[in-house]
């Protein structure tokens, strides 16, 4: 096997092992293994490994915080979606965009509405 080949299967075995750290069952442990990956991953010698632990490191309390809310970015980033899609159909008004946002992701309930069939 070639060290290219061997460089890919260990990024990808401390991806993998990235993800494992979000099964972990408290948040101790949760902090305790995120540490462990982090070292692993400053030490590993394959620069996009460890750029990446450098950006989870500036983001280390958001990181942990997940823990507890279990919130990711997956959300907001198809909230923005629908906005960005509102704002293409160009509502000429400020006012006429928030109502249609408010609209797309209110998550509001227009059965109760009554509205003429």
């Amino acid at each position: 096997m070639s060290r290219l080949n061997l460089k890919t299967v260990r990024a990808y075995h401390i991806r993998e092992n990235f993800q494992g750290i979000y099964k972990e069952k408290t948040r101790k442990d949760f902090e305790k293994s995120l540490k462990k990956w982090y070292f692993w991953a400053t030490h590993s010698r394959i620069e996009a490994i460890k750029e990446a632990a450098k950006t989870i490191k500036r983001h280390w309390s958001g990181v942990l915080r997940w823990y507890n809310s279990k919130v990711s970015n997956g959300i907001l980033e198809g909230l923005n979606s629908l906005v960005q899609a509102a704002k293409a159909r160009g509502y000429r008004t400020f006012k006429n965009l928030r109502t249609i946002i408010y609209m797309l992701t209110g998550k509001l309930d227009y059965s109760k509405v009554g509205l003429p069939t």
